[in-house]
């Protein structure tokens, strides 16, 4: 018996098929091979094509088929990570009516900090344990402002793995953890908040209907399954936005409990018993793959936009000659600091942990006789460690102060340098797991699907392939002082220009 798990990410899809017993990953396919496009029509817009994803999806799906080391009749059931806030919206007849505004979108942020204030901060707080900021909600509300005929023909709105469950199996659903997620949910009255459909002005009909994340989200359509070579009728029976399910891989369920990634985005996802949130909404609660009306498990995460971009980014200015793997190993080489390097990795869109601030992407300090390309990854993947650090303090202040960190070694914890840099400056030890984000779903779909009786029965012999334990400490101290301060002296001059057109005006 095998399992089919599919993460819908930024970059790509990726399609990974499970042995049930063993757990063992028997095949894996990323389509396309090279980076999906970001539409951005305007500066800080962020749009894809959902209709693309599907096809991704099929295609990374036909790739595993194509390694030949299973039956795809095998397969049994089928859970789907995807990259979190999306907004798909699809007519009466499961049409898509524009692209979806993606995680990193900036668009609507004055029209979720004015829902914020009008709404009331302790109201907002209290019960969606968010601000609107730039969630799903309030990506609707900007459709509905200014796209009122597209917002007409709206049947159903969706997140970006509900669009893909809908095409695999032709019924539309949702979750509480996706509703939290778009900040449509009153976790105080464990319904779709009423003060967000109110305000926006949005009707009850648009949302599909409520399904628990671990359970059937509808059966494989036949002409899907003729086209796939699965068989037909197998169920979908997970679905979880990424960073809920990078969580379950990494067997992070418990409060306490402390996972990191570290892809186009960086995140870190600690799990806590209480209705926990930041004053300021710099960090953000939803609800984990395993919260119930009765057991409180709430994901607090903290999500930096720019980091693996910033990473890509430099690795194309150097060349298509430079590998990831070559970059990394030229930054071991230069010390540490990156002889006063300084890299601010602020360059995608607004952040939730400066206060919806947009402040770009900045090197400090620049040598011409001294800095070349290694010396800029290398401060490019401590200026990465540094934000972490920055976003970490922030949610030590809100009851998440772990001593140690899951990841999966993927990503920026290929290289050693962002690994141990990350480890230094936050003090903890990483321990590194295997397995990804299609890992994740397909052992959520097995949870789903009855076959482990409960997550944690899944999970219990996952242990870790690797650890890197925090060392020079006091030098990563010294170094994140200098870096905060550079950040500091950008957002000062944000403020004070911010304050001079005002007074212009």
């Amino acid at each position: 018996m095998f399992f089919l798990g599919i993460d819908l990410g930024t970059s790509s899809v990726k399609a990974s098929v499970v042995e049930s017993q063993s757990q063992k990953t028997v095949a894996t396919a990323s389509y396309p091979e090279t980076e999906e496009e970001v539409i951005s029509l305007n500066p800080g817009w962020a749009e894809q094509s959902p209709d693309q994803w599907w096809e991704n999806v099929k295609q990374a799906i036909l790739k595993c088929h194509a390694s030949s080391k299973y039956d795809p009749k095998d397969i049994s059931a089928i859970g789907i990570a995807y990259q979190m806030h999306g907004l798909v919206l699809v007519d009466k007849d499961q049409h898509v009516l524009r692209n979806s505004i993606i995680w990193c979108d900036s668009r609507a942020v004055e029209i979720g900090n004015k829902a914020f204030q009008e709404i009331g901060e302790k109201t907002c707080l209290s019960h969606l344990l968010n601000s609107p900021g730039n969630f799903t909600a309030s990506k609707l509300a900007w459709v509905k402002e200014n796209e009122p005929a597209i917002y007409d023909k709206i049947d159903k709105v969706m997140l970006p793995g509900d669009f893909i469950a809908m095409k695999m199996t032709g019924e539309c659903t949702t979750t509480m953890s996706a509703l939290s997620e778009g900040v449509f949910w009153d976790f105080r009255h464990s319904k779709i908040s009423k003060e967000i459909i109110s305000y926006f002005g949005f009707d009850h009909t648009l949302f599909p209907s409520l399904t628990a994340v671990f359970s059937i989200h509808g059966h494989l359509k036949d002409t899907v399954a003729s086209r796939l070579s699965l068989s037909p009728g197998i169920p979908v029976s997970y679905k979880a936005g990424d960073q809920p399910n990078n969580a379950l891989s990494l067997n992070v369920l418990n409060p306490g409990e402390v996972a990191a990634t570290a892809g186009t985005s960086g995140v870190i996802y600690g799990v806590c018993d209480e209705l926990n949130y930041d004053l300021q909404s710099r960090i953000n609660s939803f609800a984990h793959v395993n919260h119930e009306l009765k057991k409180n498990r709430i994901g607090v995460l903290l999500c930096i936009n720019g980091t693996g971009i910033f990473n890509r980014w430099i690795r194309n200015l150097a060349g298509a000659n430079h590998t990831y793997a070559g970059l990394n190993e030229a930054a071991a080489k230069t010390p540490v600091g990156s002889d006063g390097l300084i890299a601010l990795p602020f360059g995608n869109g607004a952040e939730r942990m400066l206060n919806n601030q947009i402040i770009g992407a900045h090197f400090h300090n620049i040598d011409l006789n001294i800095h070349g390309i290694a010396h800029m990854v290398r401060a490019v993947q401590e200026g990465i460690a540094f934000s972490f650090r920055y976003g970490l303090d922030i949610m030590r202040k809100n009851g998440i102060d772990p001593t140690v960190v899951r990841a999966g070694k993927t990503n920026l914890f290929l290289s050693d340098v962002f690994a141990q840099s990350f480890a230094n400056v936050n003090n903890v030890v990483v321990e590194f797991y295997e397995g990804d984000g299609s890992f994740g779903a397909a052992i959520g779909a097995g949870i789903g699907a009855g076959i482990y009786k409960t997550a944690e029965a899944a999970l219990q012999n996952r242990k870790p392939v690797g650890v890197v334990n925090p060392a020079t400490t006091k030098q990563y101290e010294e170094l994140y002082e200098q870096w905060k301060k550079r950040l500091s002296d950008q957002l000062n001059r944000i403020h004070q220009t911010k304050a001079l057109s005002f007074s212009e005006t």
